[in-house]
């Protein structure tokens, strides 16, 4: 790919990803999406700084916005780096079944295509603690942007692990398989519900309940 998909406008993306080429496909999407989680953790840690109220917590909410910014920043270059692991996958489908090297290149092209969404998920995992210390240090006025976050980092969650599964789906080697879906599993077990958690905690605060 001459130009990163991650420099392209939202609306060339989107074009992008609606288009027939495979990349970017829900593994972009996915670490595109827990991106914009915790740029969310970040704009709620900048509009609280400077504020009186907050100023007692002031330092935890600057260690708050820079390791979500760690996190907005690798995710963002996962999106490359999933699309960059399509391709030798893509390959690997293409040679012929007969060819000695068939298994051998498809089994580590395969493998391969797992890390991306396997780190979209440990980022997005730090993303949610990091939401959830924002939403009972930031500022008040902006816990529906914590919520929206939390949202996208749990949607980000399920998509990765779609992109784990699909590729663990097609090993051989059961026990790499295995491993990786277990470690997936765990993840979305442990922050899929800590994030909604937060979602459903922020919609309480601003209804009332």
């Amino acid at each position: 790919m001459a130009e990163k998909l991650i420099k392209q406008t939202c609306e060339g993306f989107a074009s992008a990803l609606a288009s027939k080429s495979p990349v970017p496909g829900g593994g972009g999407a996915a670490a595109l999406v827990g991106a914009l989680g915790a740029a969310l953790c970040s704009m709620a840690g900048n509009l609280t700084l400077g504020r009186k109220k907050y100023a007692a917590v002031e330092p935890d909410i600057r260690v708050l916005m820079e390791k979500g910014e760690a996190v907005r920043e690798r995710l963002l270059e996962l999106v490359d780096e999933d699309a960059a692991a399509f391709e030798p996958l893509s390959r690997a489908y293409s040679i012929p079944k007969d060819d000695p090297t068939h298994d051998a290149v498809l089994e580590d092209a395969t493998k391969r295509a797992c890390a991306a969404p396997m780190e979209m998920l440990e980022q997005c995992a730090k993303a949610v603690e990091l939401l959830e210390e924002m939403l009972k240090k930031g500022s008040v006025m902006l816990v529906s942007d914590v919520g929206c976050g939390a949202v996208c980092c749990k949607a980000a969650l399920e998509c990765a692990a779609l992109n784990v599964y699909i590729n663990t789906k097609a090993l051989k080697n059961r026990v790499v398989a295995e491993a990786l879906e277990h470690r997936t599993d765990g993840i979305l077990e442990e922050y899929c519900p800590r994030a909604a958690a937060i979602a459903e905690e922020v919609t309480a605060q601003l209804r009332g309940k």
